[in-house]
């Protein structure tokens, strides 16, 4: 099975927070083939993308797309997203390891992975050994993976 490339906050050559998480750049990185991790926040009734803080209103829809993962930033949107099944979500902080909706595995940057873990911004350690290992890798850098 081939390695899913998946772009961080839709960048694929490199860091560029001025379109992190920006729903029109998420859309285009998604029409390159890319899955895309985004940072979601639900307040009220509405849903908003960002990642220090809820910045980009989306709507609902925009959500439900299997090329997404989506990063809970608050608990609201962690407890709303666990509720349903057309979303796929994890939160984490700064843990070794954490457990997608969808029973994948999110390491953290420079711990060991598995077949089911998404190994999140391998550019920040040794990656060599990641090929073939990890069911997917999630990085800003996504198009150097190709």
């Amino acid at each position: 099975m081939k390695q899913k490339l998946i772009s961080h906050r839709g960048n694929i050559d490199g860091p560029n927070w001025e379109w992190e998480n920006d729903p029109s750049r998420i859309k285009e990185v998604l029409e390159k083939g890319y899955d895309v991790e985004i940072d979601v926040w639900k307040i009220g009734s509405k849903f908003l993308l960002g990642h220090d803080g809820p910045e980009y209103s989306v709507e609902y829809s925009f959500l439900k797309n299997e090329k997404l993962l989506c990063h809970a930033k608050n608990l609201e949107a962690l407890d709303y997203m666990l509720k349903v099944d057309d979303i796929h979500c994890f939160w984490h902080q700064e843990d070794h390891y954490t457990i997608t909706n969808k029973g994948y595995i999110v390491s953290y940057p420079g711990y060991a992975v598995t077949p089911r873990t998404i190994c999140m911004k391998p550019e920040l350690q040794s990656y060599s050994n990641l090929y073939g290992i990890a069911y997917a890798i999630c990085s800003d850098w996504v198009e150097m993976f190709k």
